[in-house]
């Protein structure tokens, strides 16, 4: 099976430290985070993913995303997506711009992973759905502003991270 590329948007400092809070407070009472899954994880909004992107695919989210950042976002809502384990993500409200301009990137990319696009932050992977209620009470329900600076592509093989 293919590892997934990806062209990600990331927050400036002070949005990561909210992210990062909240991984920190899952796994201070014990439940998955995504806190500790490596050098390159930061948080960020999966903008396409697919099992191979290439330079066009680059150049084309920084034509259409670039020219939008900075930009504010709000995290809000928290949702669950998979089955008996789950995701636990932060719902993200962007602006419509910038929306449409994800969807068209989207749009160009063979094998998307996943159709439409649904903004979102990470917050665990791989939780039972019993501990899903201690995580809702471990986090709250406080929306946040993230502050959108930066696009990256993330290359699965040679395991890096680069700024567009």
């Amino acid at each position: 099976m293919p590892r997934i590329h990806a062209i990600e948007l990331v927050p400036d400092a002070a949005g990561c430290d909210v992210v990062r809070r909240e991984w920190q407070a899952l796994r201070d009472a014990g439940l998955p985070s995504w806190l500790d899954r490596g050098a390159t994880n930061t948080p960020h909004v999966t903008l396409v993913a697919a099992p191979a992107l290439g330079p066009q695919d680059e150049e084309r989210a920084t034509e259409l995303i670039g020219t939008l950042l900075p930009t504010e976002v709000r995290v809000a809502g928290i949702a669950l997506l998979g089955g008996n384990r789950v995701t636990l993500v932060r719902v993200v409200d962007v602006p419509d711009e910038l929306a449409r301009a994800v969807l068209d990137l989207r749009a160009d990319v063979p094998y998307v992973q996943h159709p439409g696009w649904l903004p979102h932050v990470t917050l665990a992977r791989r939780i039972s759905r019993s501990d899903v209620p201690a995580a809702l009470e471990v986090l709250g329900h406080d929306d946040a502003s993230l502050r959108m600076t930066m696009i990256r592509r993330w290359d699965p093989e040679a395991e890096i991270v680069r700024e567009l």
